[in-house]
């Protein structure tokens, strides 16, 4: 049987040439926010070194963790919903609310769930060491609990740009809270090390692999402090990045974490392995038309699954006009079914490996993510730059470059720049988001953006 021939690099450049006509080859060039050049060709002969990053772990026999998010102030109604979750494929939950307040209202919520089973994770923003003190009076003691308190006090901080005390207080909380349940709650995770804050401002991969990254090394040199050795600290910390549409560029860039965090327990002298917790993108939903949110939140647990996350976690489709209803919350929930036990994206380690061009991609995120986490930590670390409103313009650059390829029409939204539909079908969201909390604004913050937002306004 005779196969394809294999052209060499010289003659694929010859046909491009010839069918591009009076175009530069280097036409099919392009440059991103982090000004990394994405070349047409990718092949041995360009120099591409492979790459293997796998999970280390098969997430208690399944390829990944399937996470839901569940928000809600009615502690019943929440435990309804996180039941119904459980029961219906999902794993794990992240709970974000009121119900987060008090351990009366998290038991309320908790009622029926085994935690020595299915980790709970916290999402509480600023409050978060309350909330792990009431998750761990919930959890009684026991042991095997898997219990996720994710205290991340940066984030929250540098979306806000401010706090109710000094940021270094509530990292220093938030570290005494975590070696104080260090010994009680051996399975727990403590401090979640995110990039997500910097990504939905609208910042650039490198740049939320960055955030995160010197995210990892504030909270560990706090945990430090509080008596927690290294190697507890880093084993207690889940790595936070978005996933969104940009498939190629997100599984990449969880892929890149994975090589980051090597050098990072390198330079601690600790061998801990990374856990990183995906989270769909939320400036990359539609409000007008929200059902070509379904391909986009499609194509971010593709990207999880894929670039090898431990967990992801799938907003639902309606969720940039409000809380997700129940329809949306099955929709995320059996999304990530599908993909795991039909399309099984999960039964090979890291399907992404020996792709020329992913592994380039790879590559070239890792060191510019790195190169972005020196500049923060040369600045004084990533609490000093933010308070100084460093980090802040250079975000806000890579979010001006998106926006004006969108305006110009170098790149699209489908539903919103492109093929709109006029004729808009309703989708049933529940009431409101949470209220912000006031603080007295120390620095610039990190808001979040939807990028669909001024066109959505335009239209109307």
């Amino acid at each position: 049987m005779t196969g394809f021939p294999t052209p060499t690099p010289l003659e694929w450049r010859e046909a491009a040439q010839k069918a591009l006509k009076d175009r530069p080859i280097e036409s099919l060039m392009h440059l991103d926010a982090d000004q990394l050049v994405t070349r047409p060709l990718y092949a041995g002969a360009t120099g591409v070194q492979p790459i293997f990053a796998p999970r280390p772990s098969d997430s208690e026999g399944r390829a990944w963790d399937l996470r839901t998010l569940v928000e809600g102030d009615d502690a019943e109604a929440v435990n309804a919903v996180v039941l119904t979750d459980l029961e219906n494929g999902a794993a794990s939950v992240v709970l974000k609310g009121r119900v987060l307040a008090d351990s009366a209202p998290l038991s309320r919520a908790l009622e029926g769930v085994a935690l020595e089973l299915a980790p709970v994770a916290l999402d509480a923003g600023i409050d978060g060491p309350d909330a792990a003190n009431a998750l761990a009076v919930v959890a009684k003691g026991s042991p095997r609990a898997k219990l996720r308190f994710h205290m991340d006090p940066v984030s929250a901080f540098a979306e806000a740009g401010g706090a109710p005390r000094s940021v270094e207080e509530h990292l220093s909380l938030a570290a005494n809270t975590a070696a104080r349940h260090a010994g009680a709650y051996p399975d727990a995770t403590f401090f979640l090390a995110s990039g997500r804050v910097a990504h939905e401002a609208g910042g650039s991969a490198a740049q939320e692999l960055a955030f995160a990254a010197s995210s990892v090394v504030a909270h560990a040199k706090a945990a430090v402090e509080a008596g927690m050795s290294v190697e507890a600290a880093l084993r207690g910390t889940v790595v936070g990045l978005s996933v969104d549409a940009e498939y190629f560029d997100s599984l990449a860039k969880v892929r890149a974490m994975r090589l980051i965090w090597a050098s990072l327990t390198k330079a601690f002298d600790v061998d801990v392995p990374a856990v990183i917790e995906a989270r769909s993108s939320r400036r990359m939903l539609s409000a007008r038309d929200p059902w070509p949110n379904l391909l986009r939140l499609t194509a971010a647990g593709f990207a999880g699954a894929v670039g090898g996350a431990d967990v992801v976690v799938l907003d639902g489709f309606t969720r940039a006009s409000g809380t997700s209803d129940a329809f949306a919350r099955r929709q995320a929930r059996n999304t990530q079914l599908v993909l795991m036990e039909e399309a099984n994206l999960g039964r090979v380690d890291d399907p992404a490996a020996g792709s020329w061009y992913l592994d380039a991609r790879t590559r070239d995120l890792t060191e510019a993510g790195w190169a972005e986490f020196q500049m923060i930590e040369a600045e004084g670390g990533l609490v000093e730059a933010l308070k100084g409103s460093i980090i802040q313009p250079r975000i806000a650059r890579a979010r001006e470059i998106r926006e004006a390829a969108l305006t110009n029409g170098a790149a699209q939204i489908i539903g919103v720049t492109k093929y709109v539909d006029a004729d808009v079908r309703p989708a049933l969201v529940e009431a409101g988001d949470e209220a912000a909390v006031a603080v007295e604004r120390v620095c610039e913050p990190l808001a979040p953006i939807r990028f669909a937002a001024a066109f959505e306004e335009t239209a109307q």
